[in-house]
C-alpha cells in the first residue's frame, strides 16, 4: 500500500522518533578540488537516439575534455565539454554541463571518460536496437510480479518463494470497519473496535493474487490496474509478447474472477488490514516476515494479519459500486477476453466477457463524496473516474468487436467510452498522467481504434482528432517540465510516484506517436527512460537489475528477508520503486528498524538531494524504495509500446542466475552448501547446464542437477579437505543454456588449514555494518570496494575467519583509496585496536588504489579483523586485505 499523503512506514518513525536521515549536502571548500560525477543511461542508447551525459561538477570547469571508450579500451569518439552548464543542483553540484555523444551509433558497450579539472567515469552502457533495449524492462517487470504472487502457485525463483496464505481459500467477510480520523501520522487506517462479520455470508476464496507492494495486502484496485497493464502490452507485442507476459496477465484475472462474484452481484475489494485496533489485535503492517510464516501464526493478535485474513466488500451486495474500481476491473476481463478469443478460447472470451458487462453494469455513475479505492481511502486515493469507466467501455466494445458482435451489441458500449471520454476532457484533464490514479491515455488510444473498427461512426461525444489533442496535450506539458529541468526530467520528483509518471509519459508518447504518426515527442520519450535508469542527480537507476547501480534496500519483506543486500545474488529484478521525493517527506526520518528487519542502509545519495527532491535507499524509507505493482507495470506497459513501435521483438529466451546465500564461511575438512536458483527472464523456459570454477587445491564443488529448466534449482555442495590453504575464494557458477551464459559468485571462507602463503580477503565479502555499502570499483580486485565506514553511520567492515596456523606476529596489507585528504581509521584484531593513518591515494581520482602495511597479532586459528572509525571521522573506502 502507498498512499500519496502519508505511508505505512510512518507508524515506525512516529513510534521509534529517531534515525532522522537528512537532506545533508555536503560544503565545497574554497580550496578543494574540482571534484565531479558522471550520469549516464546505464542501461544504454539506442542507435539514433540523443545520447547525453552529464556532468555533475563542484565547480565551473573551462577546457574539460571527454572520451567515449568501447569495451576493448578504444576511444570511439571525444571532444570538449561544453562550458554552459545547464544551471545548479546543489550547493555541492554547482554546475552541470551536458555531453552530447550522439555520434557514436555502433552497437556495443561503452563509457564516457571525462578529463581536466575533474576526473571521472561514468558507468558503463549498451548501444543496441530500441526494441532489444525497451524489451529488458518488460521481462525484468514481469519477473517482479512473479515474486509478488500470492496462494499456492507460486513461482520459486532466485528469491525461493514458498505458497503462502493458503487460508485465504476459505476468507470470513467482514464489515467495512470504522476508522481513527487522525490515526498513525493522518492515515487514519487504525481500526475502531472490533471486526464484524457479514451476518449471513459464506466464507469466500481469494486465495492467490498479488501482494500490492512491499506489504502482503491485496488490492482489487491495484491488481485491476496491474493487470490492465500486463494485458495491453502483451497486446502491443503480439506474437512477439514473452510468454512469461501472457501467463501472468491471466494469472491476475484469475484472482479477479474470484473477488467478483456475477451471481450476487458483489464485488470484493481487499484482502487484509494495514493496522488493527492497535491493543487485541494488529494488521499486515505491524509484522515483518516472510509470507509463509503467516500460515502457521497463531498469536492471537496477529489473528487478522496473518492466519485469518479479512475480506471487504466493494458495497452490499447487489448494490451500486464506485466507478474508479469497477471501471478498472471490468476492463481486465475484457482485455482477458480479447486474449482468450485471439488465442482461439472463444468460450473463454464468452465467460470472461460476461463478467465484463455484468460488473461494468453495477458501476455507480453518479458518486457522492469520496471514492473508495480501498480501506482506508487513504491508501489510494482517488479523485476522478471517467477515465477508468471510458476503460471500461471502450475494452469491452474491443472485445465484442474482436469476437464478430455486431454493431447493435457493440455500440452502446463505444457510444457510452466515447461520452466518458468527453466528461474526463471536459472536467479533469490537465489534473494528472497516466499512472495508477489516470488511465485516460490507455482509454483514448483504444477508444481510437474501436471507433475506426466501427467505421468512424458519427454522433459520438468526442471524435478520434479529440482524443488525440488530449494525448498530445498529455505529453507536451510533460515535454515543457522536461525542458526547463537540469536532467531533463518531466515529472515532479518533490512528491510521490515520480518514477510511475515517467515511465507513464513513455507509454503516452508511444501511444501518441501511433495514433497521429507525429515524432515529435519521440526524443522525450527517450529522454524520460534515460533519467529512470541513471542519468539523473543520483546516478541510479529506479528498476533493480537494469544498470549498474540500482535499489539494494528496498522496502520490502521478501527481498530484505530472502534476497541480497548488495545488488549481487538474489535479487527481486524488475522491481521499480517510487524514486526521489520532497525532502519535507523525509522531515520526520526513517525511525529504527521494525522487528524482523534485516539492515540494509545505502543513504550515501543524501548528498544529491537537490531542487526540493532526495532520495534514500533504505529498507525502511517507504517515501523513496518501496516497489509496487503499478510502478513496475507501467514500466513493463513502456518497455513494450516503444519496443512494438521500433517494429522489433522482444529478446529471445533468456534466464537469470543467483546463489543463495552468496558466502558461508567453513572450518577446513567440512562442507557448505548454497541453492542455485534460476529464473525465466525472457521467452520461454529452457535448459541450463550448471558448472562450479575456481575452487584451490583442497575444494570440491559439485552441482545437484548438473543441469534444470529454467525456473529450476541446484544444490551447490563444497566439500574440503584439512590440507586446503585457509582462505577467501571465489567460486563462479556458470549457467549455459541455448541462449547465452550467465554467472554468480559464492565465496568460501576456509578457516583452520595450512597456511604460509599471504591469503587475500575481499571487503566485499566482509561483514558490514552502520551504513558500509558496496559499490563499484574498477581498480580494484573484484571491481568493488566498500564505501561509507566510519563517519555519521559508523559504518563498520568486520573481516571474520583470517585464519593461520600458528600464532604470531604478521604483516597485514590493506589496499584501500582515500581521495584528497588521509584519513584514519580504527583497526580492531581480535577485540585489540588500534589508530592507523592512511594516506592519500589521489587528489581527485576514484580510480587508484594505495596499500599499507599493518602489524597485526593474530591467534591460531580464525581472526577478526574490523575496520571503523577513528575519532569519529571517515575512513577510507576498503578494496581489500591480504595476510
Amino acid at each position: 500500500m502507498r498512499s500519496s499523503t502519508i505511508d505505512r512506514r510512518t507508524l515506525l518513525a512516529l513510534a521509534v522518533g529517531a534515525g532522522l536521515v537528512a537532506a545533508v549536502v555536503p560544503a565545497v571548500r574554497a580550496e578543494a578540488a574540482t571534484t565531479g560525477q558522471l550520469r549516464v543511461d546505464q542501461v544504454g542508447y539506442a542507435p539514433g537516439d540523443t545520447k547525453i551525459a552529464y556532468l555533475m561538477a563542484s565547480a565551473a570547469v573551462s577546457g574539460e575534455t571527454y572520451t567515449v571508450v568501447d569495451s576493448s579500451g578504444t576511444a570511439v569518439a571525444s571532444g570538449t565539454v561544453t562550458t554552459t552548464s545547464r544551471g545548479s543542483w546543489n550547493s555541492a553540484y554547482p554546475d552541470v554541463y551536458p555531453i552530447d555523444f550522439s555520434g557514436v551509433t555502433a552497437d556495443g558497450t561503452y563509457h564516457v571518460v571525462t578529463s581536466g579539472a575533474v576526473s571521472a567515469t561514468s558507468d558503463t552502457f549498451r548501444i543496441e536496437s530500441a526494441a532489444s533495449l525497451y524489451s529488458g524492462l518488460v521481462t525484468a517487470g514481469v519477473n517482479f510480479y512473479q515474486n509478488q504472487r500470492d496462494g499456492s502457485d507460486v513461482i520459486a525463483g532466485t528469491l525461493n518463494r514458498k505458497p503462502a496464505h493458503l487460508n485465504d481459500a476459505s476468507a470470513t467477510v467482514y464489515q467495512t470497519p470504522d476508522f481513527i480520523a487522525g490515526s498513525d501520522g493522518d492515515t487514519g487506517d487504525q481500526i475502531k473496535g472490533n471486526l464484524v462479520p457479514v451476518s449471513g455470508a459464506a466464507p469466500v476464496n481469494v486465495e492467490g493474487g498479488w501482494f500490492d507492494a512491499g506489504d502482503y495486502l491485496k488490492f482489487t484496485f491495484t491488481a485491476s490496474y496491474g493487470d490492465d497493464l500486463l494485458y495491453s502490452a502483451a497486446r502491443a507485442l503480439g506474437s512477439s509478447a514473452p510468454a512469461s507476459l501472457t501467463a501472468e496477465a491471466q494469472y491476475g484475472t484469475t484472482w479477479l474472477n474470484k473477488m467478483w462474484n456475477p451471481s450476487t452481484k458483489t464485488l470484493y475489494l481487499q484482502v487484509g488490514i494495514g493496522e488493527g485496533n492497535e491493543s487485541t489485535y494488529y494488521g499486515d503492517h505491524d509484522l515483518w516476515r516472510l509470507p509463509q510464516v503467516d500460515d502457521t501464526d497463531s498469536n492471537s493478535m496477529d489473528y487478522y494479519a496473518a492466519e485469518h485474513r479479512p475480506v471487504f466488500e466493494a458495497a452490499a451486495p447487489g448494490a451500486k459500486i464506485d466507478p474508479d474500481v469497477v471501471g478498472r476491473v471490468a476492463a481486465a476481463f475484457a482485455y482477458a477476453a480479447q486474449a482468450d478469443e485471439a488465442a482461439g478460447d472463444t468460450s473463454g472470451a464468452t465467460t470472461e466477457l460476461a463478467d465484463a458487462t455484468s460488473l461494468y453494469a453495477m458501476a455507480n455513475t453518479d458518486p457522492s463524496g469520496s471514492l473508495e479505492s480501498a480501506l482506508p481511502s487513504a491508501y489510494y486515493p482517488e479523485s476522478i473516474w471517467h477515465d477508468a469507466m471510458e476503460l471500461g467501455a471502450t475494452e469491452i466494445a474491443l472485445a465484442q468487436q474482436d469476437m464478430g458482435d455486431s454493431s447493435a451489441t457493440y455500440t452502446p458500449y463505444l457510444t457510452q467510452a466515447a461520452t466518458w471520454a468527453s466528461d474526463y476532457i471536459a472536467g479533469d484533464s490537465g489534473q494528472d498522467t497516466l499512472n495508477l490514479y489516470d488511465v485516460s491515455a490507455m482509454a483514448h488510444a483504444d477508444l481510437i481504434t474501436a471507433m475506426k473498427n466501427a467505421g468512424d461512426p458519427s454522433g459520438l461525444a468526442v471524435t478520434p482528432a479529440d482524443l488525440v489533442a488530449n494525448l498530445k496535450a498529455q505529453v507536451a506539458g510533460a515535454a515543457k517540465t522536461s525542458a526547463a529541468d537540469i536532467f531533463r526530467e518531466g515529472g515532479d520528483y518533490t512528491n510521490f510516484d515520480v518514477d510511475s509518471h515517467t515511465f507513464g509519459f513513455i507509454s503516452t508518447e508511444a501511444l501518441y506517436q501511433k495514433a497521429s504518426g507525429d515524432t515529435e515527442y519521440a526524443a522525450f520519450a527517450n529522454e524520460q527512460r534515460d533519467w529512470l535508469l541513471g542519468d539523473n542527480a543520483w546516478g541510479t537507476s529506479f528498476m533493480v537489475g537494469e544498470g549498474t547501480t540500482f535499489p539494494d534496500c528496498m522496502g520490502s519483506q521478501i527481498p530484505n528477508l530472502s534476497g541480497s543486500t548488495n545488488g549481487t545474488g538474489a535479487i527481486d529484478t524488475g522491481a521499480v520503486v517510487n524514486g526521489p521525493n520532497g525532502t519535507d517527506n523525509f522531515s520526520g526520518g526513517l525511525g529504527g528498524l521494525q522487528s524482523g528487519m534485516v539492515k540494509c542502509e545505502n543513504d550515501s545519495f543524501t548528498a544529491f538531494t537537490g531542487h526540493g527532491g532526495e532520495y534514500v535507499d533504505d529498507v525502511r524509507s517507504w517515501q523513496s524504495s518501496e516497489p509496487a505493482l503499478d510502478m513496475t507495470g507501467s514500466a513493463i506497459l513502456a518497455g513494450a509500446l516503444q519496443s512494438s513501435l521500433a517494429g522489433g521483438a522482444t529478446a529471445g529466451n533468456d534466464f537469470s542466475l543467483a546463489v543463495s546465500p552468496a558466502s558461508a564461511p567453513v572450518t577446513a575438512g567440512g562442507s557448505a552448501t548454497a541453492t542455485v536458483g534460476t529464473a525465466v527472464t525472457s521467452g520461454s523456459a529452457e535448459t541450463v547446464s550448471l558448472t562450479a570454477t575456481g575452487a584451490p587445491s583442497g575444494v570440491t564443488a559439485t552441482l545437484s542437477p548438473a543441469s534444470v529448466t529454467s525456473g529450476g534449482t541446484s544444490t551447490l555442495t563444497l566439500s574440503t579437505t584439512t590440507a586446503v590453504a585457509a582462505g577467501s575464494y571465489p567460486i563462479t557458477v556458470t549457467g549455459t543454456a541455448a541462449s547465452g551464459t550467465h554467472t554468480a559468485t559464492y565465496t568460501l571462507t576456509v578457516s583452520g588449514g595450512s597456511s604460509g602463503t599471504p591469503v587475500s580477503y575481499e571487503a566485499e565479502g566482509a561483514a558490514l555494518a552502520g551504513g558500509a555499502t558496496v559499490t563499484d570499483c574498477a581498480a580494484c580486485s573484484g571491481g568493488k570496494k566498500v564505501s561509507d565506514v566510519g563517519g555519521g553511520n559508523g559504518g563498520t567492515v568486520t573481516f571474520a575467519g583470517v585464519t593461520e596456523s600458528t600464532a604470531g606476529t604478521y604483516s597485514m596489507t590493506v589496499y584501500y583509496l582515500s581521495v584528497a585528504e588521509a584519513k584514519p581509521a580504527t583497526v580492531t584484531v581480535n577485540g585489540v585496536a588500534q589508530s592507523v593513518s592512511f594516506p592519500e591515494t589521489s587528489a581527485t581520482s576514484y580510480s587508484v588504489v594505495g596499500s599499507a602495511t599493518v602489524t597485526v597479532a593474530l591467534k591460531a586459528g580464525a581472526n577478526t579483523v574490523e575496520f571503523s572509525a577513528s575519532g569519529g571521522k571517515s575512513a577510507p573506502d576498503l578494496d581489500r586485505i591480504v595476510v
